[in-house]
């Protein structure tokens, strides 16, 4: 299982970043995808989640506040992460990772980095 994770950078403070994730070896609705980050001197936190494999249930950061929004296409296998109106705050390595079978398979992360 493989994912990678691009489309992090610098931007300035109201910006906006596409982030994208695609998988191997495992399918995108295979349990839950979504993508989390570190930020400095946090914990890794989540960011925005698909609940379930298949569904539409979505569950987002409380930071989010409406700025991002989460999106992926099953026939490439692909995963996306949309945010605007971008904060230093957000400044970190942002992750994507699928949950299934009691396991987590994790990117190996995108630098974003918002300068004010």
């Amino acid at each position: 299982v493989q994912l990678q994770a691009s489309g992090g950078g610098l931007v300035q403070a109201g910006e906006s970043l596409r982030l994208s994730c695609v998988a191997s070896g495992i399918r995108l609705n295979s349990g839950s995808v979504g993508w989390y980050r570190q930020t400095l001197g946090k914990q890794r936190e989540l960011v925005a989640v698909f609940v379930t494999g298949g569904g539409s249930n979505i569950k987002y950061g409380d930071f989010v506040k409406g700025r991002f929004t989460i999106s992926r296409i099953f026939s490439n296998n692909m995963m996306y992460l949309q945010m605007n109106d971008l904060e230093p705050e957000d400044t970190g390595v942002y992750y994507c990772d699928v949950h299934s079978r009691r396991t987590d398979y994790w990117g190996q992360g995108t630098q974003v980095t918002v300068s004010s």
